[in-house]
């Protein structure tokens, strides 16, 4: 199923193609190459100071960490995730070496998270970012010490169409519009 952006000019493909669907097939699975790559590329975003605030855990579909993370999730999110093939946790180091606070954090780890999310679509993959999710029993569940913060989880998975869906609110939103406001509430005028 595509939506393309309705955007003022063109996007690259990959850019203008990519969105959040729900509808994932059950029988999907990613090869170990493609994985790769997308963590790659998230390794690769750029960061304040090259401090490379980022951290990734990867739970496999069928996996007692996949089932945790599910345990974690907010409403609407149990009822597709499980057909994803993978969940990509993104935690962020918040503080640096020393002890002090890494005030850019959250900016480097979206940078990351955003590259991995287009190598996936790259790759034909879809990845859905969460951050409906219970951070308190996340960090618990994985023992997570205090400098690290989880902030989204990508659910990562092969699309189908809406009409192979049999949940009706999973279908519903696959099938509604993509909308955003336009730039101009967006960009901010300088004189």
């Amino acid at each position: 199923m595509r939506k393309p952006a309705d955007t003022s000019v063109d996007l690259h493909p990959v850019l203008a193609e990519r969105w959040s669907s729900r509808a994932y097939d059950v029988n999907a699975t990613i090869g170990a190459d493609d994985l790769t790559a997308i963590l790659e590329a998230g390794r690769w975003a750029p960061s304040a100071m090259n401090g490379q605030p980022w951290r990734f855990m990867v739970a496999h579909r069928g996996d007692k960490a996949f089932e945790t993370i599910i345990g974690t999730l907010n409403g609407f999110n149990k009822v597709w995730t499980p057909n994803a093939i993978v969940f990509i946790a993104v935690l962020a180091r918040m503080t640096n070496e020393d002890g002090s606070p890494r005030p850019t954090a959250l900016y480097d780890v979206g940078l990351a998270a955003a590259m991995m999310t287009v190598e996936g679509h790259h790759r034909g993959y879809n990845i859905h970012h969460m951050s409906g999710f219970d951070h308190d029993a996340f960090t618990s569940s994985f023992g997570l010490t205090s400098d690290l913060a989880p902030i989204a989880i990508l659910a990562v998975g092969k699309q189908v169409s809406a009409d192979q869906v049999a949940n009706e609110a999973v279908r519903e939103r696959e099938l509604a519009g993509r909308e955003r406001l336009p730039l101009t509430e967006l960009v901010i005028q300088t004189h």
